[in-house]
């Protein structure tokens, strides 16, 4: 089965917004840290932002104030809400869980136009 099933992406004009949704069929979801990454082409994969099992949040700086995780654990599901985005925000974005093993989501493509 497939763990990690994202949903949202997209094209979007600057300054508009978008919504990320990962399912995770994950037993014991709770107990996983999730994270958003992105990836641009040529360029090394990297975090966006993440949550832990405790809910704790952390940003990049380049998101920050603009992006929002949030999971919902009865549900097994983690979101990313984009808003103001730019040019520099477009990538193929991965949903990830952690735990004792990890899984990463088949990577969705979110461009922003000008």
């Amino acid at each position: 089965q497939v763990q990690l099933v994202q949903t949202g992406g997209g094209l979007v004009q600057a300054g508009g917004s978008l919504r990320l949704s990962c399912a995770a069929s994950l037993r014991i979801f709770s107990k996983y840290d999730m994270a958003w990454y992105r990836q641009a082409p040529g360029k090394q994969r990297e975090l966006v932002a993440q949550i832990t099992s405790g809910g704790t949040t952390n940003y990049a700086d380049s998101v920050k104030d603009r992006f929002t995780i949030s999971r919902d654990n009865a549900k097994k599901e983690v979101y990313l809400q984009m808003n103001s985005l730019k040019l520099e925000d477009t990538a193929v974005y991965y949903c990830y869980a952690r735990w004792y093993v990890d899984y990463w989501g088949q990577g969705t493509q979110v461009t922003v136009s000008s």
